[in-house]
């Protein structure tokens, strides 16, 4: 058996701690200072923000923020963005071999006989001064196709839901790994003072209300510091739990509460030198500063008429997709640097056409209304709108050929994101598919590649942005990853 004793990575970590056990004072009178701002100031007092690492960004940044509209559950691109018309002339015909090329299946449909093309019930028409195509289902984002552009040449390697969102929001298949928003707040660090700089909303679609969960470990910090893990906002009752005071508790009575906690936590820090117990004293603080920024965040009440009227009658339910949005937009102008939108019910196995109509109808003017809100208040340009899901939809029907009852199985192989905001060249559609919709045949991207370009026009360079763990370094995109250079103003 190895003597632990002999390893110097241990004897370094023994020493080190040697050290703090015998400088307790050293370490408290540091550890003052650094709560100076926010344990000994009064309540309304700034705090410092969690500063961006040495060297960030990298170069000058396009985007100050991201705001990511992620749909769970995986939307059927060639029933909102990639028109197959050709298709009606086989409809009910097996999808061929040739085309199929014995790719992988789900355990939902390897078992069919037969793979029937269900061509696109829904008309399509072309936008914009880029002739971009969008469905009838979604009018209010085809009004801004010069905003958007269209990437249909995503593809990813999971063809299951949990994996597949694992990795567009991880860069890895298996649970553990940082996120991205905790990588880019890590790397980038909070310009908000009052609200955490990684904020997570969700909200349940009309299209399937039995959805594909989502678990708290897509927004975790995975192996980086728990700081920068996303804080997930609830969509009923308080935002955020025990953000209120209890019967009879004053904020002079909690500020003095945590003052002590403050304390006692310097004392065991300076102890054991544990990095997460600073981490700690940073949460209460901030979940003490929440205590006042979070209802003003949530007050939509001083929102004009006209802006209510352009998220549609939604807005005014706390938790739906068109409430988050104004939401989103709101943490935008208080500089929240990374917001994610976790959208459900985009699993659409059966009963297809009258599932995505409730979809559509959830998110499409809500978000049109989003980034037509932050262009009018002038935050499109330092902010970047991502829209999509973990992989696309199959040609071929699960299920029957009926209006009613068709459905789509997972489609790993190609689907659509659309990117807007900071950076991003408006009105370009960029790769293509097969006229089955199956197979990239022009300027495929890859999840790796599109998180490279996230953190590209956020000023990161994605092979430089790393943390060392376990013996190795470990970055987003993992060895892998290119920027889309095509898809850059």
């Amino acid at each position: 058996m190895t003597n632990p004793f002999n390893n110097p990575q241990f004897a370094d970590s023994l020493n080190r701690r040697i050290f703090l056990q015998g400088s307790t004072a050293v370490g408290l009178s540091a550890l003052t200072g650094l709560l100076q701002p926010s344990a000994a100031a009064a309540p309304s007092a700034a705090a410092t923000p969690h500063p961006a690492l040495a060297g960030l960004p990298h170069f000058a940044p396009k985007a100050k923020r991201i705001i990511y509209l992620f749909q769970s559950g995986a939307p059927s691109q060639m029933d909102l963005f990639d028109p197959k018309p050709e298709m009606e002339k086989h409809r009910g015909e097996d999808l061929p071999a040739s085309i199929r090329k014995g790719q992988r299946l789900t355990t939902m449909t390897s078992g069919q006989k037969t793979f029937p093309v269900a061509p696109s019930m829904f008309k399509f028409a072309q936008h914009g001064n880029g002739g971009m195509w969008f469905s009838e289902l979604t009018p209010a984002m085809a009004k801004l196709a010069d905003k958007f552009c269209m990437i249909r040449s995503m593809y990813t390697e999971a063809i299951n839901h949990d994996p597949a969102i694992t990795f567009c929001q991880t860069g890895h298949q298996l649970a553990g790994r940082p996120s991205i928003g905790s990588w880019v707040t890590y790397g980038l660090g909070s310009v908000c003072e009052n609200l955490p700089a990684y904020v997570v909303l969700t909200s349940f679609g009309s299209g399937r209300p039995d959805d594909q969960p989502l678990y708290d470990r897509l927004w975790g910090s995975g192996f980086l510091p728990s700081q920068h893990q996303g804080v997930k906002f609830r969509n009923s009752g308080d935002a955020v739990l025990y953000l209120s005071n209890p019967p009879g508790v004053t904020a002079e009575a909690r500020r003095g509460t945590l003052d002590r906690l403050a304390a006692l936590n310097g004392q065991h820090g300076a102890v054991v030198g544990d990095p997460e117990i600073q981490t700690r004293i940073a949460q209460y603080e901030m979940a003490f500063r929440m205590q006042t920024s979070v209802p003003d965040l949530l007050n939509i009440s001083k929102e004009s008429q006209e802006t209510l009227d352009l998220y549609g009658k939604d807005v005014k339910r706390p938790g739906s997709y068109a409430a988050n949005c104004l939401l989103a937009r709101r943490l935008a102008e208080r500089d929240v640097r990374c917001v994610q939108l976790f959208h459900m019910g985009w699993d659409h196995h059966g009963s297809l056409p009258a599932a995505i109509k409730g979809q559509c109808k959830d998110t499409d003017q809500a978000t049109a209304a989003l980034i037509t809100d932050l262009e009018q208040r002038g935050l499109l340009d330092e902010t970047l709108i991502v829209w999509g899901g973990e992989f696309g939809r199959t040609i071929y029907s699960q299920g029957g050929l009926t209006a009613t009852n068709y459905g789509r199985d997972h489609h790993p192989r190609c689907f659509t994101v659309l990117l807007a905001g900071a950076g991003i060249k408006g009105g370009l559609t960029y790769g293509a598919t097969d006229d089955y919709c199956y197979n990239i045949t022009e300027s495929p991207v890859h999840v790796h590649d599109l998180n490279a370009t996230l953190l590209h026009l956020l000023g990161v360079d994605h092979e430089r942005l790393t943390f060392k763990y376990q013996g190795r370094d470990f970055r987003l995109t993992d060895i892998h990853g290119h920027v889309v250079k095509g898809v850059l103003s």
